[in-house]
């Protein structure tokens, strides 16, 4: 009797798995390429635009760059010193709920939560009257600290995971050999939380990149606008040049997009490290 070869239905759903997933990635990725594609076609209108670009028209970077460069530099400006900000707080609060036996720890990490759903709007306008009397308007320092205040909580939690997984024993350890409490946390837990570390700085870092709030209501001049503001009025000066605004939301991306391939091994290692003892 001939015998009918059945394939496996393993492969099946692995190609169907694969196709699913390709056509999501092509989905979730086809702005980023229509943003580019008009990028490259600056003498094209917004409904003129061809499908696939038949030239390399760099003039739309030219004039982006011209135009926001500056806007560019302040955002990488701000949002480095958020990190530093956020790193600084969030690190040493971090230990301290995972390793001291504190009262009311899970409240405060429960707390911590509770204040990433607060609306931004409702923080922005707090802010603004207590930047007013500090005289933190319109400076960098000012929108630092703000964006800091958004990857503080993430950065708490997230390195809270994953410190508590630390043994103990090589705390007790440093600290027999003569370390004192700041000497072990510098020198034994930072290391030690290098992953959870790069993750919070990456997110904190991308949390300030894409602030608009923060940056439209704590300033009111032109002395102090990142690329996110920048774009927002660029929009309303160039509304008919739409090639120079893709070219400078593509050149906006970038940065953040280098940041995300360079360490996407620290951010999967940073999320799952805590969850394993």
């Amino acid at each position: 009797m001939a015998t009918e070869t059945v394939k496996p239905r393993g492969g099946r759903r692995r190609w169907g798995s694969t196709v699913a997933g390709v056509l999501v990635l092509a989905v979730m990725l086809f702005p980023l390429y229509w943003m580019l594609n008009t990028a490259l076609q600056p003498e094209a209108g917004l409904l003129e635009v061809d499908p696939v670009p038949h030239g390399l028209d760099l003039s739309g970077f030219s004039k982006a760059l011209t135009d926001q460069g500056g806007h560019l530099l302040t955002s990488l400006a701000v949002s480095l010193g958020a990190v530093a900000i956020c790193l600084a707080v969030a690190a040493p609060a971090a230990y301290g709920l995972a390793q001291f036996r504190l009262r009311g720890s899970r409240t405060i990490v429960f707390g911590t939560l509770i204040t990433q759903m607060v609306p931004g709007i409702v923080i922005a306008n707090a802010l603004y009257n207590s930047y007013v009397d500090l005289g933190l308007v319109n400076s960098y320092f000012g929108l630092m600290l703000a964006d800091a205040s958004l990857g503080i909580p993430f950065s708490i939690v997230l390195m809270r995971s994953f410190m508590v997984s630390i043994p103990g024993e090589v705390v007790e350890a440093a600290q027999v050999d003569g370390a004192g409490r700041l000497r072990t946390f510098v020198q034994v837990v930072l290391p030690m939380s290098r992953n959870s570390l790069i993750t919070s700085g990456l997110f904190a870092f991308l949390f300030s990149w894409s602030d608009f709030m923060f940056a439209l209501t704590l300033n009111t001049t032109d002395d102090v606008k990142p690329v996110t503001l920048g774009i927002y009025q660029y929009i309303g000066a160039h509304v008919g040049d739409w090639g120079s605004v893709m070219a400078a939301s593509v050149l906006s991306a970038i940065p953040a997009a280098i940041l995300l391939v360079l360490a996407q091994k620290y951010i999967a290692a940073g999320i799952t490290g805590g969850s394993v003892k």
